[in-house]
């Protein structure tokens, strides 16, 4: 009785924390006097066999109401029709250009070197890295550049709408994208306001900086090595005491990530991979936290019900939770059927999460856009 009580009242915690967070995540809408005359933005695209996700991204970039943008797109050694794509639009719009990616330096990480090669050619005042699979309200140049300028922020991140398809992607995105950040990080206290900056996440679809500050800090070269680059750089950032600002970005960036299995299971296994090569025993301990709060009340009940038992305090957990799943899946426009496959997504994580603790102990490696990294990051 008293473990499912202590249990419960750390559920109760979380849940205020999911609230507060709620509470503080800003959301974008169109909105802000631009100042005059408009800074230039370079918009900037790493992409590697996008052929199925750069024309959409680019017709919406290319109709943002802001006056003064280019837009960069770099080809990675793509195998596809990427960059038969983006010539196209190219020769149609001047303010598209493509550039071709140089082979893969030893010691970088795939997408921060294709990051650095855009920021080189990149001419504006205001730096925007964003995915190849995301498509982008006409307003988002406008607002992100209003709220940066009032917010006095060098980097603008947030979290884009989560676009799920198949019963994989319903079942894991919502839960490890918005559900167990919410969880885990205190958005309402690293967002208040005060003298001195905080650290706070910075999201890879979309980043948007000061250019001299991104400059000031070394760039992606900074952070070269890392697979989960868009961590580190708000990281660095904060290093530097810049101030960084974090918005639920649903109204303005969409993305559809990981539309395959096999792709969705590679994408995970990268950010919890380079958690254990951080440290394996803390990964462990999240995974043991993670089974005792958010998966072990479903099992509980489910032995409660068989049973016949006591079930006050379990079924108290089990509603504490699906309140939760359900107020992060509404605000972040997420479908109910991800709040009620919880159980299912929690064990797919979980199950996620002790390969790469495996892969990493056995030094075999993670594999992403068709490259093989090691335990310590190098290319193979």
């Amino acid at each position: 009785m008293l473990y499912h009580q202590i249990i419960a009242f750390l559920l109760i915690g979380v849940l205020c924390n999911v609230l507060l967070n709620l509470r503080t995540l800003r959301r974008a809408e169109a909105g802000g006097v631009l100042p005059d005359p408009p800074p230039l933005i370079s918009v900037l695209i790493p992409a590697r066999n996008e052929e199925a996700n750069i024309g959409a991204c680019l017709d919406s970039l290319r109709r943002q109401d802001y006056p003064n943008f280019e837009i960069l797109v770099l080809d990675d050694s793509s195998s596809d029709g990427t960059a038969d794509i983006v010539s196209r639009v190219a020769a149609e719009d001047s303010r598209v250009r493509l550039l071709t990616g140089e082979p893969l330096p030893l010691g970088w990480a795939g997408k921060p070197f294709a990051c650095h090669q855009l920021a080189q050619e990149a001419r504006g005042s205001w730096l925007l890295f964003t995915d190849a699979d995301t498509v982008h309200a006409p307003s988002a140049l406008s607002y992100v550049l209003c709220a940066a300028i009032s917010s006095q922020a060098a980097l603008v991140s947030g979290f884009p709408l989560q676009l799920t398809t198949s019963f994989w992607q319903k079942m894991a995105m919502p839960l490890f994208f918005y559900f167990l950040l919410l969880c885990g990080l205190p958005f309402w206290w690293l967002q208040r306001s005060g003298a001195r900056p905080m650290p706070s996440l910075a999201i890879g679809q979309f980043m948007f900086f000061s250019a001299p500050e991104y400059r000031s800090i070394g760039g992606h070269e900074a952070v070269k090595s890392h697979i989960i680059e868009d961590v580190e750089l708000g990281m660095e950032m904060w290093r530097h005491k810049y101030r960084q600002l974090t918005l639920d970005l649903t109204p303005l960036v969409s993305c559809q990530m990981y539309r395959e299995f096999g792709s969705m299971w590679q994408g995970i296994n990268r950010w919890l991979y380079t958690v254990a090569s951080m440290s394996a025993l803390a990964l462990i301990v999240l995974m043991a936290a993670v089974i005792f709060l958010f998966l072990m009340p479903f099992i509980w009940l489910a032995y409660g019900l068989l049973l016949a038992g006591p079930l006050f305090w379990i079924v108290l957990q089990v509603v504490i939770l699906l309140a939760a799943r359900f107020l992060a899946g509404r605000r972040f426009s997420q479908p109910v059927s991800s709040t009620i496959l919880h159980p299912f997504g929690m064990g797919f994580v979980l199950l996620i999460s002790v390969y790469a603790t495996y892969q990493y102990l056995i030094g075999a490696g993670v594999r992403w856009k068709g490259r093989v990294y090691d335990s310590k990051f190098k290319i193979s």
